[in-house]
């Protein structure tokens, strides 16, 4: 390590030097777990340069380690790391920011402010639990529902879809599976267990559906108050009722369907909708079909840290406003992989030869346009699509490509063939099991 890395990093909102190991250090911990995360340079002083005879003996990290987790509730253990320059030893304690708020230390709790902590008062500490408390609502237990009000059956659907990915399948009934994945905590049901699994009405998860052919003017109109798992089929159920579909005749005994839009990316879009919907927000969901238009509205907009111009270009980390729904839908197989399929969505659209969705944030929440208007296909849009994918997903398989674009095989194939004789990709291994490799130039 050089030490010009430590000259650009006065002390800031994450950075800060301590000349000793002390319960200061513990007491910045705290703060960074509780803003945005942090780290801690202890045995460099203000400037940031090495403290004479700081010696770091083999357990002290360890006991460091030790002590802040007994003087912190919940309990943090920060990353640390010696780093010795010219003959000078340091100790890096690194912290990210913590899911649940608020940690203390020793019943005091701060947050990073500019390049000092702030001791939290009551009225500070209720705020960020609460806001802690909305970004993960699904997963606390509620008394507003009973397991009276779940439907073990829809339980046992859910172990069959989530046995089909496993090597171990699960063997335990239903009611030990949802307390496996604690959607029962302490014999109370969590709210993402009513929202998944409700025998009756999901008042909270209402989607008002619509058919307009002017935006006053409703044709068909259907409004859905069930289970999270049962929305996906029903909302593009509705879709489908209301979109054109032909028929394309190829040569093969079986003629081939093309819808208006393609179905792999509405359905992208109707999960998003309901894993990441403010489920707390008292306004309802909606997905209006006009003529030549579709409007999808979700109340809860995207989190401050990610810009719709970060969304598009995939330059973020996907954060999950429900995290228990998503982690279920992923066990079950409905969503395949975080933080991908504003790609996807945008990738099946171009390939379709229709222009790529619109998002935006609106008014309380989040709206997405699809539209039947087409842009002109090239093979050099087509190569981009493709190379996309594979960037984004080293092992995807060539019939993924193919169920996400909708190109046929042959045309998959040759893309990918013209790729490969411009030593742009290469494929290391097998079509399964295999995986691309995106060839750098030199």
């Amino acid at each position: 390590m050089q030490f010009s890395y430590l000259l650009p990093m006065p002390e800031n909102s994450n950075t800060e030097y301590k000349s000793s190991f002390s319960d200061t250090v513990i007491e910045t911990l705290v703060a960074f777990a509780n803003t945005k995360g942090g780290q801690i340079f202890t045995g460099l002083n203000d400037n940031g340069l090495p403290v004479k005879n700081f010696v770091i003996r083999e357990e002290t990290v360890q006991q460091w380690l030790n002590e802040i987790k007994h003087k912190t509730q919940p309990s943090v253990i920060p990353d640390s790391e010696t780093v010795e320059i010219d003959g000078n030893e340091f100790v890096v304690l690194s912290i990210k920011e913590f899911p649940v708020k608020t940690v203390s230390f020793r019943g005091s709790y701060f947050k990073r402010v500019q390049n000092s902590n702030h001791q939290l008062n009551l009225g500070e500490i209720s705020d960020m639990h609460l806001k802690t408390f909305n970004t993960s609502w699904d997963s606390y237990a509620t008394n507003d529902y009973k397991l009276d009000d779940i439907s073990l059956e829809k339980v046992s659907s859910f172990i069959d879809k989530s046995n089909l990915l496993k090597e171990s399948p699960l063997q335990d009934d239903p009611l030990t599976v949802l307390y496996k994945f604690e959607l029962i905590k302490e014999s109370k049901i969590v709210n993402a267990c009513h929202l998944l699994f409700a025998q009756n009405d999901v008042f909270l998860a209402t989607i008002e559906l619509g058919r307009l052919s002017a935006p006053t003017l409703i044709k068909d109109g259907l409004t859905l108050r069930i289970d999270l798992f049962s929305q996906i089929e029903d909302v593009l159920t509705f879709i489908k009722k209301h979109i054109n579909k032909e028929y394309i005749i190829t040569g093969n005994p079986q003629r081939e369907e093309r819808w208006e839009y393609p179905l792999n990316a509405i359905r992208e879009i109707i999960i998003n909708m309901i894993v990441h919907r403010d489920y707390m927000h008292y306004g309802d969901s909606s997905v209006k079909v006009f003529d030549n238009y579709i409007e999808f509205f979700n109340p809860g907009p995207l989190p401050q840290s990610i810009s719709i111009e970060q969304l598009l270009s995939g330059d973020y980390t996907s954060q999950a406003r429900n995290k228990k729904v998503s982690s279920i839908f992923k066990e079950a197989g409905v969503i395949e992989k975080y933080g991908s399929g504003i790609k996807r969505i945008q990738n099946a659209f171009l390939s379709y030869g229709l222009e790529a969705p619109v998002f935006e944030n609106f008014q309380h929440g989040f709206r997405v346009f699809v539209s039947t208007q087409t842009v002109e296909k090239t093979v050099e849009k087509t190569d981009e699509i493709i190379l996309n994918l594979i960037q984004s997903d080293s092992r995807i398989t060539t019939k993924a490509i193919q169920q996400i674009t909708g190109l046929s095989r042959r045309g998959i194939e040759w893309q990918i063939q013209k790729l490969k004789e411009q030593k742009i990709i290469n494929r290391i291994g097998p079509d399964k099991g295999g995986y691309w490799e995106i060839i750098k130039d030199e």
